[in-house]
């Protein structure tokens, strides 16, 4: 029995200095120092030594576990150090190398758009103002003097929800909803920028998703001339101070006189191109003094005020601006196209 723990002791001796690494290390602790391993065999024929060997042959198996159990600390101490030695290797930044350029983003060109006119019409003294997405049939419609059985719905073709509840249109109800705060009193001017939705088929130039801007200004004495003269500064400040605009009566349920406005092509300064199919002018908006039933609904006298409201596509308006042919570009995300406007600009 002595004989075979000694020779146990060398043969783990010898394995654990060849181990090399840490899964190995593991196995010939489990091998020689488990339950079930072949030091423990030996001993447990203890039994048939004498009261005399059995002290000695004990003392002589404690000895042998605790020769290999202090081999395999050493060992993994060693074994340990050099993976960590290894991984350090491994993982080695040389400092010198230059850094990775971080690209910087930048705004959306729709972004930098509407941003663009909140703050100009800022700059005369309006308030940006918001309003529900998803809106009331009222305030989308009957409030605008378009009650149930109007024509003109027909000319928005809407996302409905119920039968009182749709995606808005446009931009108009957050008017509507400010005007009735105001409780009858002016004077108002606000911008209200954002979505509005529309069954449309998405191509080129239309969306079924699109921003809108629109602007109010209610007060006593306000006339077409306050309302040309705010759309001639926007033309200027947005397209350059050669732009000259004109004026064209139209139709909008919520307006009364309507009017279209064109700003003169910044591509041909009004000779004619493709752009504004040989016209020289580009549409580029609808405006019109506020309906006197508009006004009346929205609580305010009108015989005692007037108002003027215009209405945008901030998508329009940044096609023309950046000399974007395709609407779809704005949605698709692609970094090409993104990229161009850069903060330089």
């Amino acid at each position: 029995m002595e004989s075979q723990l000694k020779q146990l002791q060398i043969e783990a001796l010898e394995k654990i200095e060849k181990a090399a690494d840490l899964k190995v290390l593991n196995e010939i602790r489990i091998a020689y120092l488990g339950k079930k391993g072949p030091i423990t065999e030996v001993l447990r024929g203890m039994g048939k030594l004498s009261a005399e060997e059995r002290p000695k042959m004990g003392a002589l198996g404690n000895d042998v576990r605790s020769a290999i159990t202090e081999k395999l600390a050493e060992k993994q101490k060693v074994l340990e150090e050099a993976a960590v030695a290894k991984q350090l290797a491994a993982e080695t930044i040389d400092v010198t190398l230059p850094g990775r350029p971080i690209r910087v983003g930048n705004h959306h060109p729709l972004t930098k758009t509407v941003e663009e006119i909140e703050d100009l019409f800022i700059g005369m003294g309006y308030t940006v103002a918001e309003g529900p997405e998803v809106e009331q049939d009222y305030y989308n419609f009957e409030a605008l003097n378009l009650p149930k059985d109007h024509p003109a719905r027909d000319m928005q073709d809407s996302f409905y929800i119920t039968e009182e509840m749709l995606l808005r249109t446009q931009t108009s109800p957050v008017q509507v909803r400010t005007m009735e705060k105001y409780n009858g009193k002016g004077p108002v001017k606000i911008i209200c920028p954002g979505k509005v939705y529309r069954r449309d088929h998405d191509d080129a130039t239309h969306s079924h998703q699109f921003m809108q801007i629109e602007g109010l200004a209610v007060a006593e004495n306000i006339t077409m001339a306050d309302l040309k003269g705010t759309l001639e500064v926007f033309a200027k400040k947005m397209f350059g101070e050669n732009r000259e605009i004109r004026l064209r009566p139209s139709f909008f349920p919520f307006t009364e006189p309507s009017v279209e406005m064109d700003i003169s092509c910044m591509i041909c300064e009004g000779e004619g191109c493709n752009v504004c199919k040989q016209t020289g002018w580009i549409e580029i908006l609808g405006a019109g003094m506020v309906h006197p039933n508009v006004l009346k609904m929205s609580g305010f006298d009108p015989e005692k005020y007037t108002g003027f409201a215009f209405g945008m596509g901030a998508e329009r308006i940044a096609m023309l601006k950046y000399g974007v042919d395709d609407i779809r570009h704005f949605y698709t995300n692609d970094v090409r196209f993104l990229k161009q406007f850069g903060l330089h600009e």
